[in-house]
């Protein structure tokens, strides 16, 4: 199905038809719902999904929104969490998956990428986290603190995303047992962090650049396969000063959005070409130049609430990417949206599951303080499709949902080899999924010198430059963490 993006609270994820080396499918489009008109402006662009109004560019929220609190601070842009519009209550509803693809279905991986040589000098506080000389408000170890934390001290919010699945028919607004499920970030979602200090970011980077350097991104942390990043989200964050896709200016009324590599309508080029498959990533300008509309008191007053906005908007778009992936662009040149994942066709606030409770002010799905390991941090509620017995709403907390049916791994049979040295070798390794939507990946120990495995495909190739008995074992992973491994014998030999 497809639905109109509208102006709403923060940029959710575009994504994307992937580029032609991603070697994705997309699904065939289902007749649209009845699309609201597209709106003029920044919001129009394809790619960002949400879109959070600045300061003042709130009009489109008369119907959720109180009046004479529309200066997107003191009150969560105004929304009570009372009256919203009909379409705002309607439950989010499964999209098909985007080759394969609709849900982060193991256990969510974020990396951080810091963007350019304005932030600065890098060193690390107490903590570990990477402090940056020029990042006058402390956003980046606020970022790495809440990401870290999450998925500790066995906090529920990240629950309400679990009970949200792949693999079910499209329309389906419920999952049913032995459903893919979306993962829980066990013990932390942080993954990695990497200043990128080689050049400057772009006084105001394209969404093609952003996506250029998410898949530069991925190639620094080694995942080079499309499976290495199918459970993986990268938050490419902007020094101050610069304004990425128009950032707090005129043209941009957002806090920031998500998307992925492939999508066609990205401004700057369009989609793409990754050598390491489709890449999830976000827009994470440097939110504190944006104050109040951006966040800043919206839970906690005074100096506590200066950085409220960074994990609130953070919570948001991490939410978004692991209920809906892969979404794409429909067509580049219109609003008009469909999506792999879970959305809410046509719904006023941006359809996905930060969208519908984006800012809301008071009542059961106000944001608050999550508590967690590393500290406490505003986070918003996200929609939760079995809350208020069914009826839907946002939610804080829920329990998490266990895939009830886990995922097997098994090896096909593999003879003793017997190799020449400098002899071409090619040996295809066969392995199965009993969940035929994961993806597996592939690794080796033990092997000759001068042979490799494709992490793809599993695949043994090269050319033997050593004499020797070899006992090599072969492991196949799926993103669950299930795996199977299997051992063999591979004699090298000079004639």
């Amino acid at each position: 199905m497809a639905f109109s993006r509208r102006k709403t609270l923060i940029a959710g994820s575009a994504a994307a038809a992937i580029a032609a080396a991603t070697a994705v499918a997309l699904p065939a489009l289902a007749s649209a719902s009845t699309a609201s008109a597209p709106v003029a402006g920044s919001a129009a662009h394809a790619y960002r999904h949400g879109v959070y109004p600045r300061a003042g560019a709130q009009p489109h929220l008369s119907a959720g929104a109180v009046a004479g609190d529309q200066d997107g601070g003191g009150g969560l842009n105004g929304q009570t969490g009372q009256g919203k519009p009909a379409n705002e209550t309607k439950p989010l509803t499964y999209h098909g998956g985007t080759g394969g693809v609709g849900v982060t279905t193991g256990a969510p991986k974020v990396y951080v990428i810091y963007w350019g040589s304005q932030w600065g000098s890098a060193a690390k506080d107490a903590h570990g986290y990477t402090t940056l000389s020029h990042d006058t408000a402390g956003m980046a170890p606020r970022q790495q603190a809440f990401f870290k934390g999450l998925g500790t001290k066995g906090e529920t919010w990240s629950g309400v995303m679990t009970q949200y699945c792949q693999g079910v028919r499209s329309g389906a607004t419920s999952c049913p047992a032995g459903s893919a499920h979306i993962g829980y970030p066990t013990g932390g979602a942080l993954a990695g962090v990497w200043y990128d200090g080689s050049t400057a970011a772009p006084a105001s980077a394209s969404g093609n650049q952003l996506a250029q350097e998410a898949v530069k991104a991925a190639q620094h942390f080694g995942n080079g396969t499309a499976a290495a990043n199918r459970n993986v989200q990268y938050v490419i964050t902007s020094p101050t000063g610069t304004t990425p896709d128009g950032f707090n200016t005129p043209g941009g009324d957002f806090c920031a959005w998500h998307d992925f590599t492939g999508d066609p309508s990205l401004d700057g080029g369009g989609a793409v070409t990754s050598p390491v498959g489709p890449v999830a990533f976000t827009n994470m300008p440097y939110l504190p130049d944006a104050g109040r509309s951006c966040g800043a008191g919206a839970v906690n007053s005074g100096a506590a609430g200066a950085l409220d906005g960074v994990t609130i908007v953070g919570s948001h778009e991490y939410a978004e990417t692991v209920t809906d992936q892969f979404p794409y662009s429909a067509n580049p040149s219109s609003p008009v949206l469909t999506s792999g994942g879970w959305i809410t066709d046509n719904d006023s606030t941006g359809g996905e599951d930060g969208d519908k409770c984006a800012w809301v002010h008071s009542g059961p799905g106000a944001g608050f303080d999550l508590s967690l390991a590393t500290g406490s941090f505003p986070v918003q509620t996200t929609w939760s499709n079995d809350a208020n017995h069914g009826a839907g709403g946002c939610q804080a907390s829920h329990p998490i949902v266990r895939n009830t049916a886990p995922h097997k791994v098994t090896i096909g049979h593999i003879a003793n080899q017997v190799g020449v040295v400098g002899r071409s070798v090619r040996l295809a390794v066969s392995a199965h999924d009993s969940a035929s939507t994961s993806h597996l990946t592939y690794g080796a120990s033990g092997l000759p010198a001068g042979l490799r495995i494709d992490a793809r495909t599993g695949t043994i190739t090269g050319r033997p430059t050593h004499l020797g008995t070899y006992r090599v074992t072969v492991l196949a992973k799926d993103e669950t963490g299930a795996s199977a491994r299997t051992t063999f014998t591979w004699v090298v030999r000079d004639h």
